[in-house]
């Protein structure tokens, strides 16, 4: 239903901005955003934080990962696609709000994300977790913004399966973890993002967040899951979950209409 609301959302913005776009192909089209003849702007990114973006070039190399799906869904004479080109991009999303301009250092901002003001996000942060093998894990978490790690979901299905036999390689999974507690399908662990992010925060000493829609219940569930299956009532502090609507309440006020309009995120009541 979130994935429904944000496609009409989206057709009914693209078409009024006049917008550079295509509809991906499938059961449920997808708006999916191109940048405009000269470069300076995306239909997918609030102006200010896109002229942010491409001002640093760290940040500006985040929007060349490629869209997964982009050769079979989408048109092929329009692209290459990339990934943060998509209308249900959490990652867009995350960097629509951390890249406007001097939003890390609102007061409120900082307090809910218990951050220290001024901090610099750091977008695919890796956080090179240590495995049983003596080697590390070279996964990127989506971002690093002072002491916190953060996951951002929006329309995903889940916070991934994945094979017990690649979970329990993790050097501190058995110390960090009540295993049996841990949602299990078969063979496999549930929640396997979850999981990696709060060992990668055992191991750098930092704190968690999952960013959530609060349209989600069914990903909240999950975060409880995975949180009341970690052993240190110390490392449990360090772990929560933050819905958009709480965060954007802290915004200022243009960046709130626009995550309003676009993916109708309201700030909590």
């Amino acid at each position: 239903m979130l994935r429904q609301e944000l496609i009409a959302r989206n057709c009914s913005y693209a078409r009024l901005n006049a917008v550079p776009h295509v509809m991906s192909y499938g059961e449920l089209p997808v708006v999916v955003y191109q940048r405009s003849e000269c470069g300076q702007s995306h239909g997918n990114f609030i102006p200010a934080s896109y002229r942010a973006i491409l001002g640093k070039p760290q940040w500006h190399k985040r929007l060349q990962k490629i869209h997964a799906q982009g050769r079979r869904c989408l048109p092929a004479g329009d692209g290459p696609w990339r990934e943060l080109d998509s209308s249900v991009s959490s990652d867009a999303l995350l960097m629509n709000i951390f890249c406007y301009p001097r939003v890390t250092s609102r007061t409120d901002v900082c307090g809910v994300l218990a951050i220290e003001q001024g901090s610099r996000p750091q977008f695919g942060f890796r956080p090179r977790v240590p495995l049983l093998s003596g080697t590390i894990e070279r996964t990127e978490i989506d971002m690093k913004l002072g002491n916190v790690l953060f996951e951002a979901k929006l329309t995903e299905a889940d916070f991934q399966v994945q094979k017990a036999e690649l979970v329990e390689g993790y050097r501190d999974f058995r110390e960090v973890f009540a295993c049996r507690q841990l949602p299990r399908i078969g063979k496999s662990y549930v929640s396997y993002q979850l999981i990696r992010n709060i060992l990668a925060a055992y191991a750098l000493d930092l704190d968690f967040c999952a960013l959530i829609d609060a349209r989600r219940p069914d990903l909240i569930e999950d975060w409880y899951a995975a949180v009341c299956s970690v052993r240190s009532a110390e490392l449990r502090v360090r772990c929560k979950a933050l819905a958009w609507q709480e965060l954007a309440g802290c915004l200022p006020a243009a960046l709130q209409s626009f995550l309003n309009v676009k993916y109708g995120i309201i700030p909590a009541g």
